[in-house]
Order: C-alpha cells, then sequence, then structure tokens
C-alpha cells in the first residue's frame, strides 16, 4: 500500500503538471470507485482546475477552483500514470481525467482504493481523526515523546495507528524499528528518553531518504520519470527474508504480528 513517500512523490510530480489546466475529459469505468453516480462526477469536475495539490497521511486531496476536493486514496495495489493516449499504460483504468487535449491521469487498481468528490467541510470531518504528519514542521522530538511516550503497547501498531500519526504503514514501519535499533513488537511503555529520541530520528530519516529516492511504485508516473520507485531496492528489512543484516550480518526474520507480516534482525533489534 502506498505510504506518506509513495504519496509525497505523486504529490510533488503532480503539482508540476497539471495546476491550473482545465479537466476536458472524465471517464469513470468502476463507478464504485467513485462516490457520485458517473454523469454527475463528471458533470461536477469537467471545466475545473486542480489549484493545488495537497497531501494528508496516505490520501491526496485536489483542491478544484470553485472550493471542492477530489479525495484520493490508492489503497493496496493503486497507482497513478500521467500521460498521452498513445502512452496510455497497458492496464486496466478505473478512473481517467484529461487535462487539454493530449494530457490524461490514470487511476489504475482501485480495486479497494477510491476517488471521492467532497466539500472542503466534508474532507475535514473525514480526515479530522488522523494523527500529526511525521515531518510537519511542528512534529517536534518533545511532541514525539508526549504521544509516544504515554501510548503502550508495541511500537509497530503504534506506527500503523493513523490516529497517533498519519503516513506510516507495513513497510515504513519496519524500516523505521530498524533504523531505530528496536524490534517492532517493543513495547512502548518500557521505552526510555533514550530509545523515543532513536525512533524519532529514525523516523525522519527513513522517511526522508524514501521520500527523496522516489517511494517503492512499481512504474514510473510518467514517461520519463526517473525518479518513482527509486526506494524499491532500498529497504533494509522490509521484504528482505532470509537475506543478510546490513548491519550486523544476522538472517532477517520474517514474523507476524496482528495479522500483518514484519521484518526485522534479531542480531541487532531489541526490546530497548
Amino acid at each position: 500500500m502506498p505510504e506518506l513517500p509513495e504519496m509525497e512523490n505523486y504529490r510533488i510530480q503532480l503539482s508540476k503538471h497539471i495546476l491550473d489546466l482545465p479537466i476536458t475529459e472524465v471517464v469513470v469505468n468502476r463507478e464504485k470507485s467513485i462516490n457520485k453516480d458517473t454523469e454527475t462526477f463528471r458533470s461536477e469536475l469537467t471545466r475545473r482546475q486542480v489549484i493545488f495539490v495537497e497531501r494528508r497521511g496516505k490520501y491526496l486531496l485536489f483542491h478544484l477552483d470553485n472550493g471542492r476536493r477530489l479525495m484520493l486514496h490508492l489503497m493496496l495495489g493503486g497507482l497513478m500514470y500521467l500521460g498521452s493516449r498513445e502512452d496510455r499504460p497497458d492496464r486496466t483504468t478505473q478512473i481517467e481525467i484529461g487535462f487539454g487535449q493530449d494530457m490524461v491521469l490514470y487511476f489504475i487498481g482501485l480495486r479497494l482504493g477510491h476517488l471521492h468528490l467532497h466539500s472542503a467541510k466534508e474532507v475535514e470531518e473525514i480526515l479530522s481523526h488522523l494523527g500529526p504528519e511525521p515531518l510537519d514542521r511542528r512534529m517536534n522530538e518533545t511532541r514525539f515523546n508526549t504521544i509516544f511516550g504515554k501510548r503502550r503497547g508495541s511500537l509497530k501498531t503504534a506506527l500503523l495507528n493513523q490516529d497517533v500519526i498519519a503516513g506510516i504503514g507495513n513497510c515504513y514501519a519496519d524500516e523505521i524499528a530498524f533504523a531505530a535499533g528496536l524490534k517492532p513488537s517493543a513495547k512502548l511503555q518500557y521505552l526510555n528518553e533514550e530509545d523515543l529520541s532513536r525512533l524519532y530520528h529514525a523516523m525522519r530519516e527513513v522517511l526522508i531518504f524514501a521520500t527523496e529516492a522516489g517511494g517503492y511504485m512499481e512504474m514510473p508516473f510518467m514517461s520519463g520519470d526517473t525518479l518513482t520507485g527509486g526506494s524499491n531496492d532500498l529497504c533494509r528489512v522490509y521484504d528482505r527474508e532470509g537475506e543478510t543484516c546490513p548491519r550486523c550480518g544476522d538472517m532477517i526474520i520474517k514474523g507476524e504480528m496482528n495479522g500483518r507480516k514484519v521484518f526485522y534482525s534479531p542480531g541487532c533489534q531489541h526490546d530497548r
């Protein structure tokens, strides 16, 4: 599932290419991916312009020139591609939004994901439960320690909880735990101030690095894009079962926690 680095990369790329262009065409191939009937969705978007693209956690918000918002959540397997009709990806698309004569934003893999049209107030209400952004300028070490220092339960469970902190998913939770030298199963109530400090800096390091590398998406965002997917091969423990740990040389283990797979190195990740 795309997480903060992947969605932030998309936000940056979209902001370079689609802002202030009139929407000239809307194709809906799967009505379950939207929250209105097809004709209403199409009529409300046609001739509108995207004036700003915002990311909130794992969501993207397309701000329209009439004050409304397109809210995207890609969920598992979702991705986007921006291109012409000629270089249309050989994939099933659920939604296509055309900008001008030969630029189309293709939404792919929205079997679980969605693209919904809302008012600004509705979006605010829907996303009101989300915790703070991990890389926001207001998220300093003191605030982080206050949030996590009061919690109980496992480290990974807290990192995945979007009500606690927004944007981190299965992959980067494991990578953050590894960078901090903590097991994903480490209990927060037993971590001291030094442990939490390592965790805070590990979170920033991992998310910034992955974002700058383009995230782990499986295909480029557009023709000539060499950034998107750049971190595919850079994970140090996630999906590396049986490989050698790059830090201690031990074998990386795959386990399960609350129904989710978890990867860690027992040689250099500890309970605290």
